[in-house]
């Protein structure tokens, strides 16, 4: 009998068979990081292959950390393409997350070459090929949940290390994001270099 996960995977897999079908590279493109106080927005563009399939590939935010690991490590071995993009906080703050974000994703697709992007719900990116936005599509389509572990991982691992250099805030703890913790600290010392000034301004 199948498992809940084991489900969701064939059902991404099945959304994604056309594109397979009609195109050579079927780029997926999600992010992780758009909400939190602090540090990059990071963005991924994998290109994976029809076969074989990754197990355990899902929506990033369904897996533990230590399977996220796992998966991110076997979809490097497997992809044909991993592109990684970032957008600073200085960048958010200077032009928003959205377009901020908008940016990170075109760094992330500059050397795909795809021949259609699946992006999660972001649209207009002005790439070289096709773009088809689409809804929450890390839990749909089996590109874009790809691309949302390299994103999700790829930022937690700067996380961890930005915990290194400013250990006063937690970082390690809450990767950023806006707990009562990390407000308090942000009270206590004041932001770092990695703090979205725009984000933070009414806890100041």
């Amino acid at each position: 009998m199948r498992s809940d996960s084991q489900e969701r995977r064939m059902a991404m897999i099945a959304h994604d068979q056309p594109y397979w079908a009609a195109c050579a590279r079927v780029a997926g493109m999600d992010e992780a990081g758009r909400g939190p106080l602090a540090g990059n927005v990071v963005t991924a563009c994998v290109i994976m292959p029809s076969a074989p399939t990754v197990d355990w590939v899902d929506d990033s935010k369904k897996l533990s950390a230590l399977r996220r690991d796992k998966v991110y490590e076997e979809i490097l071995r497997t992809a044909l393409y991993v592109g990684v993009g970032r957008a600073s906080a200085q960048e958010i703050d200077e032009i928003n997350i959205l377009q901020a974000t908008m940016n990170a994703m075109r760094r992330a697709a500059a050397d795909a070459q795809a021949n259609i992007y699946l992006i999660d719900a972001v649209k207009n990116l002005g790439l070289d090929a096709p773009e088809i936005p689409i809804v929450h599509g890390d839990a749909v389509s089996y590109s874009i949940a790809a691309a949302s572990i390299v994103a999700k991982v790829t930022r937690d691992r700067e996380l961890l290390a930005l915990d290194q250099q400013y250990p006063q805030y937690g970082f390690a703890r809450h990767k950023g994001y806006g707990t009562a913790e990390h407000i308090a600290a942000i009270r206590e010392h004041g932001p770092c270099p990695a703090h979205r000034m725009t984000f933070i301004r009414k806890f100041l």
